[in-house]
């Protein structure tokens, strides 16, 4: 049976302006000048530029327009009454546009940089990796079926130099895409014509196959001395014929098995570790996409007093549009004369425009003011690694210590943390590595995770490569250290380091 019963409940809910605000926090500022032009692409009243003394007469304007409500659609007014409301609303309106002076939106004080950045990366201009395989098929002795074969082979090399897909697939994709029928040994003949080219190891399938073609060249074209001959060819047959125990380290197997002196084992790993395991990485171009950091803050340590300011790319100039402002106007010099339908539906779009763009304006100004202070907490809370860079000073932080200092919400903080980063004297900081849990030492000191990570960092790189210490030899000079923490936790904080285990660390 259906039951019809009265509530009452509280429903939180983010107003549109809100939720832009949210969004634009977690824009970094290598991203916000896209994101700006975008806003701008969707909305003419908003542009770039600073305004001027004549033009700061609109916060008034703004706030009155989010209580102007768009007129229904209809074909006739619905009574002389109601159109006499509405031209008196809208007179009362762009009187108030008119005669109201109130302050401008400047985005930028004193506490934003005054440095005008480039806002252009440059880019080297070369020709890409794939185009640089393509020139060498050009000077290949090859008739026309076998180009497009051999062509369809080095577009389907990835950006590592790999190519990771089977032949049979490429047998198939000539077909469906080129309607050429080819075999799968055709395409092997011609994968072996692409590894010929440059640089050695292009078109490998897995990398043992990339070390061989590397080492195979290195025999056959590079003139080498005796001893160099010897030891290029004993890391040919441990690639060839001992990749596994090679890839796992088990040295005294190599040793036994390719009945080698323990310098020459060593001389034959020193070969291999000269080779590069991606033949690609050193091509860019259009087909890599190149990542630069952008910080978005600064801190500067003048005579130890820390100054932080924010990027000048965070404070960009934006003003209403000139033309909309003028259209407005005009429409309200038309004091005497009834306005129709269509004046009415034409000031109704201008000042939703300029709300949207009034709203944007406020969105970006709060994302300066929120990360600012954000930013500043932060600084004050670690201090003194700011003064230093030593990383055993960081005081244990987590979002909730600065969501308490700041007064915002935690999200924010998170959304403010996320994707940033500070330059320092130190190098450029991403904002998520200063926060880190506590551990309390054996005198009941608490101290940073990162403290104990960056001590975990020195034991590992002063430990004897010939015997690495395993996670629980870590534990016990950690634990000698007055830092209780178990192997488990030591085995966590390694992979979170990316350091190998302590087979994969060892060395001749």
């Amino acid at each position: 049976m259906i039951k019809q019963n009265l509530s009452q409940r509280q429903v939180q809910k983010l107003s549109p302006q809100q939720i832009q605000l949210m969004k634009l926090l977690q824009v970094p500022t290598a991203a916000l000048e896209n994101r700006i032009k975008e806003e701008m692409e969707g909305n003419p009243a908003l542009e770039e530029g600073q305004e001027t003394d004549e033009e700061s007469q609109d916060e008034q304007l703004y706030a009155d327009a989010k209580e102007e409500k768009e007129p229904e659609k209809e074909t006739e007014p619905e009574s002389e009454e109601i159109a006499r409301d509405d031209e008196a609303e809208m007179t009362d309106y762009l009187s108030d546009y008119l005669e109201d002076d109130t302050a401008s939106y400047k985005l930028k004080s004193d506490n934003y940089s005054s440095d005008e950045d480039d806002k252009t990366i440059p880019i080297a201009v070369q020709d890409t990796f794939h185009e640089h395989l393509e020139t060498q098929l050009g000077l290949a002795n090859l008739n026309e079926h076998q180009s497009k074969v051999a062509l369809q082979i080095i577009g389907s090399i990835d950006d590592d130099g790999y190519l990771r897909r089977e032949t049979i697939a490429l047998v198939d994709d000539l077909a469906f895409s080129q309607n050429i029928t080819t075999t799968e040994e055709e395409v092997l003949q011609m994968l072996e014509v692409v590894q010929e080219f440059d640089p050695a190891g292009i078109g490998s399938r897995d990398l043992q196959e990339c070390l061989k073609i590397q080492l195979k060249r290195k025999l056959d074209r590079e003139e080498l001395n005796d001893q160099d001959k010897v030891n290029v060819t004993n890391a040919f047959t441990l690639i060839t014929s001992h990749f596994d125990e090679f890839s796992k380290k088990h040295y005294d197997k190599l040793q036994r098995q390719m009945s080698l002196q323990e310098i020459e084992l060593k001389h034959a790993i020193e070969e291999i570790l000269k080779l590069n395991p991606k033949p690609a990485s050193g091509y860019g171009g259009a087909d890599r996409i190149q990542h630069y950091i952008v910080p978005d803050f600064i801190i500067k340590n003048d005579r130890g007093a820390l100054e932080l300011t924010l990027n000048s790319r965070n404070a960009p100039d934006l003003r209403i549009s000139d033309h909309y402002r003028d259209m407005l106007k005009s429409y309200g010099t038309i004091t005497k004369k009834k306005k129709d339908k269509k004046q009415r539906e034409a000031v109704m779009f201008i000042k939703q425009k300029i709300d949207a763009a009034k709203w944007f304006i406020d969105a970006i100004r709060q994302r300066q003011q929120t990360m600012y202070k954000t930013m500043y907490s932060i600084l004050q809370y670690q201090h003194e690694f700011f003064l230093t860079g030593d990383q055993k000073v960081l005081r244990p932080m987590i979002l909730k210590d600065i969501a308490d200092i700041t007064g915002l919400d935690i999200s924010t903080v998170s959304r403010v943390a996320n994707s940033k980063y500070v330059q320092t004297e130190f190098g450029t900081k991403r904002l998520k590595s200063f926060f880190s849990e506590s551990l309390q030492t054996s005198s009941g000191e608490e101290v940073s995770t990162l403290e104990v990570k960056k001590i975990l960092t020195e034991l590992i790189e002063k430990e004897s490569k010939r015997k690495p210490l395993s996670d629980e030899k870590l534990k016990d000079q950690l634990r000698e250290s007055g830092y209780n923490i178990a192997r488990r936790t030591v085995a966590k904080y390694r992979e979170q380091l990316n350091i190998p285990v302590a087979r994969l660390r060892k060395e001749l």
